[in-house]
């Protein structure tokens, strides 16, 4: 079954100053956990063995009220490097199950006439259960990890300085972008979002930011060979649905793309427990490898 069939992808990307050392980035998102999926916690364990330098979880960690145990027993070896993190829907409420033809449209938060945040906080009066983002976030920090929840931080490793910007769940309108600060010389500034939107994605690259790393999309979670991912669940186009990409251009490094950044969407490990299927679309984690840019 596809869904679990995870993998683990690799991309290099030529994005570092002159010098500066490679440095391994595990990029990991929307795991979408429940309490009974054995194989994805050893999946996920397993990762550290990959020993990336960094680790950056780009939300919608649970799926389960009672997800946060497995879920911090599957983040346990990677926990002990270096991280950052923001949050997702699925981090803050549980899934409910939906008509699956909301997810056709551009963006499946209009299907009820509403914006998902405003019917979220009840002015729909319906009710949905929330799963304990405070308690992981806490944990995520006390294990050093940066919360990047509309705030700046950085990580320095190898001599490699790492200057992270970060936003809360865009899906949930709760993006609040960070006040501008000036990029230390010699650093990259990364942006880290769950769901790509084109208005974090401007803002990321108006700050400075020179690599983005995101998550929602699950790669558009069903596929057609030759054609790619049906949908994004954002306004993101569907050719950048997952995998390493140049926005809102070519890549850098590609003739055309002067003008853009370097985007990483991750399909992702998980699905709703209402829709757990794939299709050409294998769920992912990926190892991306940052190169100087003359290398």
């Amino acid at each position: 079954m596809e869904a679990h069939a995870f993998t683990v992808r690799h991309a290099r990307v030529p994005v570092l100053p002159a010098g500066s050392a490679p440095t391994r980035v595990l990029h990991v998102s929307d795991l979408h956990l429940v309490p009974t999926q054995a194989d994805k916690i050893a999946f996920v364990r397993d990762l550290a063995t990959l020993e990336p330098d960094v680790v950056v979880d780009t939300g919608d960690n649970m799926a389960h009220r009672d997800a946060l145990a497995p879920l911090v027993d599957a983040l346990e070896p990677l926990l002990a490097r270096p991280g950052a993190f923001v949050m997702g829907s699925n981090d803050y409420f549980a899934p409910k199950a939906k008509a699956w033809s909301r997810y056709l449209r551009r963006d499946p938060r209009t299907a009820d006439g509403t914006a998902l945040a405003r019917a979220i906080d009840g002015a729909t009066g319906r009710t949905t259960e929330r799963l304990p983002a405070d308690e992981l976030a806490r944990l995520m920090r006390e294990a050093g990890w940066k919360d990047l929840t509309n705030r700046r931080d950085a990580i320095v490793t190898d001599g490699v300085h790492l200057d992270l910007v970060g936003v809360d769940d865009p899906h949930l309108d709760r993006d609040e972008f960070p006040a501008r600060a000036p990029l230390p010389r010699g650093a990259l500034r990364v942006g880290v979002a769950h769901a790509p939107y084109l208005r974090v994605l401007e803002r990321m690259r108006d700050d400075g930011a020179s690599l983005v790393l995101a998550g929602h999309t699950h790669g558009g979670q069903l596929a057609l060979p030759f054609y790619g991912a049906l949908v994004t669940n954002c306004d993101l186009d569907r050719s950048r649905a997952k995998g390493l990409h140049g926005w809102p251009g070519p890549r850098p490094d590609a003739p055309g793309g002067e003008d853009s950044i370097w985007l990483h969407v991750s399909a992702g490990l998980g699905t709703s427990p209402f829709a757990p299927v794939r299709f050409a679309c294998r769920p992912e984690a990926t190892l991306l490898e940052l190169v100087a840019a003359d290398g």
